[in-house]
C-alpha cells in the first residue's frame, strides 16, 4: 500500500485490500451499510467551551485558527480511527470459533460496526485534511495488531478466545463510549456529527460484553474466580486507555475547545468549573464509577452465597500514568511485600497458564447460556456466512 490515496474511491480500494489483508470476507457483513452518516443537528452550530466558546463551529479545517489545533485534530481522528480497524483485527478470527449462532451474529456486526466507524473517520482526514488527511487515512490500513504497531497498547493484544471477547467489549469498548461522548461536543463540527452515529452503534457492543458475561454466569461451566481474574485484566487495561493523569493535550483540547469532558453539556448547564489539569483522570472515574455499577449488576444474576464479583480499583496493574507499574492490589492498597510475594499475588489475580488450558476444555462445554436470534438477526445475513 505505498500508494497515496488521492480520492475517497482510491481509499475505498485500498480498504478493499485491508480486508483481504486481514482475512475479513465482505460477505460477512450480510446487509450492514458500510456508509458515512453525520447528525448535524446534534452536533450543534457553536463552540461550547474552551477559548473560543460562542463563536461559529468549524465546518472546514482552514476555519481552525491555528496549524497547532489542526494537527491535534489530526492526531485524535487518526487514532479512533486506528483503535477501529485494530478491534477488528483482533477479533475477526472469532467467528470460526463462536459459542452460538447469535454470537457469530454478535460479533460480525460489532466488526463491521467498527469498520463503518473506521471509514468514517478517514473520510474526516481525507475530506478536511487534505495532503496530510490522506496520508493519516492511508496508514490506518497499513498498521497491524498482530504487528503490535497500532497506535495503543490494548489494540495490539491477543484476544485468543471468547472470555476475552465478552470482557473486552464489557470495558474496553465502554471506554471508546466515553472517548466518542468526549468528542461529541468538539468545535469542530464534521467530528462531532461524526459521534451520534457512532455512540448509536457502539451501545451494542456493550450490550454485548453485558450479555455475554451475564450468560457466561446463567450457565454456571466458568469458575468464578477464574472470570474474576478476566475482568481484572481487561479492566485496568482499560483504565490505561484514558491516558497519563494529567495531559497536557487533554488540557489544550478543552483550551482549544475540540475535546470536552464526559457529559460536557450537563456539566455546562449546572455550571461545574473544569480544572484543565485533571480532564483524564476525571473522566477515569467517571467510567470506574460506570463499570462498578454494570459488575453489581452482574452480581444480581451469580448463585446465592457467591462472593460478588468486582471492579479493581484503579491503581491496580496500570501500564500508564502515575501508578505506572506500581504494586496496587485490587482493592488500592500498596502491596509491601517482597518481590517473590507481589508475583504470586498478581499470579493470582490475572489469568494464568493454567486458567488458558482449563479454557480449552470449557469451551467444549455449553458454557455461554443459549441466547436466540430475533428474525430481523436472521435476515440481515451478518456473520450468516463466516
Amino acid at each position: 500500500m505505498d500508494n497515496l490515496p488521492k480520492t475517497w474511491d482510491d481509499w475505498i480500494n485500498n480498504f478493499k485490500t485491508w480486508q483481504d489483508n486481514v482475512g475479513f470476507k465482505r460477505e460477512w457483513m450480510g446487509d450492514f451499510d458500510l456508509s458515512i452518516q453525520f447528525d448535524w443537528e446534534r452536533a450543534g452550530d457553536t463552540i461550547e467551551f474552551g477559548d473560543y466558546e460562542g463563536r461559529a463551529k468549524w465546518e472546514r479545517s482552514l476555519q481552525v485558527p491555528h496549524q497547532s489545533m489542526r494537527d491535534a485534530l489530526v492526531s485524535m481522528i487518526t487514532v479512533q480511527g486506528d483503535t477501529e480497524f485494530a478491534s477488528v483485527e483482533q477479533q475477526r478470527h472469532l467467528l470460526a470459533t463462536a459459542p452460538t449462532d447469535y454470537d457469530r451474529y454478535a460479533a460480525a456486526r460489532i466488526m463491521a460496526e467498527e469498520q463503518r466507524h473506521g471509514w468514517q473517520m478517514a473520510y474526516l482526514l481525507m475530506t478536511y485534511f487534505g495532503q496530510q488527511g490522506r496520508r493519516e487515512a492511508q496508514k490506518l490500513l497499513e498498521r497491524n495488531a498482530q504487528d503490535g504497531d497500532r497506535l495503543l497498547g490494548a489494540f495490539n493484544r491477543p484476544m485468543p478466545h471468547w472470555l476475552d471477547f465478552f470482557c473486552y467489549t464489557m470495558f474496553v469498548d465502554r471506554d471508546g463510549k466515553f472517548q466518542l461522548g468526549m468528542l461529541s461536543t468538539s468545535a469542530f463540527k464534521p467530528l462531532a456529527a461524526s459521534m451520534g452515529p457512532m455512540l448509536k452503534e457502539e451501545s451494542f457492543h456493550l450490550g454485548t460484553g453485558s450479555n455475554g458475561l451475564r450468560r457466561i454466569i446463567k450457565a454456571g461451566v466458568v469458575p468464578l474466580d477464574m472470570l474474576q481474574r478476566f475482568i481484572n485484566k481487561w479492566a485496568s487495561t482499560a483504565h490505561d486507555l484514558f491516558g497519563v493523569d494529567a495531559s497536557s493535550s487533554a488540557h489544550w483540547s478543552y483550551v482549544w475547545g475540540i475535546k470536552g469532558r464526559w457529559d460536557e453539556r450537563k456539566k455546562l448547564e449546572s455550571g461545574q468549573a473544569v480544572d484543565k489539569e485533571i480532564l483524564n483522570e476525571e473522566a477515569r472515574g467517571h467510567y470506574h464509577e460506570e463499570i462498578v455499577r454494570e459488575v453489581r449488576k452482574l452480581s444480581k444474576h451469580l448463585p446465592e452465597g457467591s462472593p460478588e464479583l468486582y471492579v479493581p480499583h484503579e491503581n491496580f496493574n496500570r501500564e500508564i500514568g502515575a501508578f505506572k507499574r506500581q504494586r496496587f492490589t485490587t482493592q488500592g492498597e500498596a502491596f509491601n511485600g517482597s518481590d517473590a510475594e507481589w508475583e504470586d499475588y498478581i499470579g493470582s489475580q490475572l489469568p494464568s497458564a493454567r486458567d488458558e488450558e482449563d479454557l480449552k476444555e470449557i469451551f467444549k462445554l455449553d458454557w455461554v447460556a443459549e441466547k436466540p436470534m430475533t428474525t430481523k438477526q436472521v435476515a440481515s445475513g451478518i456473520g450468516a456466512h463466516a
